[in-house]
């Protein structure tokens, strides 16, 4: 989620070995909660995975595959908090629970300094997802009543100027995920709102009454 920009274009060499099991969303819970303990962590993964899970069903792609891409995307993080240990040395780790090479290559496209090229639809979703999911989530804690239905394009866009606000957040990743997918970046933005918004409880952003 946090600018890796010093890292960019460091390639790593790494081979994928094939699993022919599914991993399902239960599945991946318990492994996020195995190696996430933070509160705010776990509510990334699930505002990440709410954002794929509503583009899977937009695109009619299967959608238990890209949410659990989602869910996974940053599960490392506490252990691995160096980069580029994050993601490279969470992978193995993916693969020995059983997970597919096809998801666990999509997670290490997320981070440009793995030098894994995004080629997929659910590649470059994650992608697109990961940092303004994370942004929305920071708006919504400073809005009047801490929730995502005060959240609208025009405050995020305005939200993107001001440089001393989320300062982790990279802009430039939220302008080009959306680019990559081919989608205007208000569209993009639109979209994932209206998907957080549908699961605001679950994600701690409903807000106060």
């Amino acid at each position: 989620m946090e600018a890796r920009s010093q890292l960019r274009h460091r390639p790593t060499r790494l081979q994928l070995t094939h699993y022919s099991t599914r991993m399902d969303r239960e599945q991946a819970w318990e492994i996020l909660c195995e190696f996430t303990k933070s509160e705010s962590l776990r509510k990334h993964a699930l505002a990440v995975e709410t954002c794929m899970r509503a583009y899977a069903r937009h695109y009619g792609e299967d959608e238990e595959k890209w949410g659990v891409t989602g869910l996974l995307h940053d599960f490392d993080w506490e252990v691995h908090p160096t980069l580029p240990d994050h993601p490279v040395k969470g992978e193995p780790i993916l693969a020995g629970r059983g997970v597919s090479a096809e998801m666990r290559r999509a997670i290490l496209s997320h981070a440009d300094f793995t030098g894994v090229p995004r080629e997929t639809r659910m590649e470059k979703a994650l992608f697109a997802c990961d940092e303004l999911a994370g942004f929305l989530t920071a708006i919504s804690y400073v809005k009047p009543k801490r929730s995502i239905h005060e959240v609208d394009v025009a405050s995020v866009k305005k939200k993107m100027k001001d440089k001393a606000f989320a300062r982790a957040v990279n802009r430039a990743d939220i302008v080009n995920g959306a680019a990559e997918m081919g989608v205007e970046l208000e569209e993009h933005v639109g979209f994932c709102i209206r998907a957080m918004q549908e699961r605001a409880e679950e994600l701690g952003l409903k807000g106060t009454a």
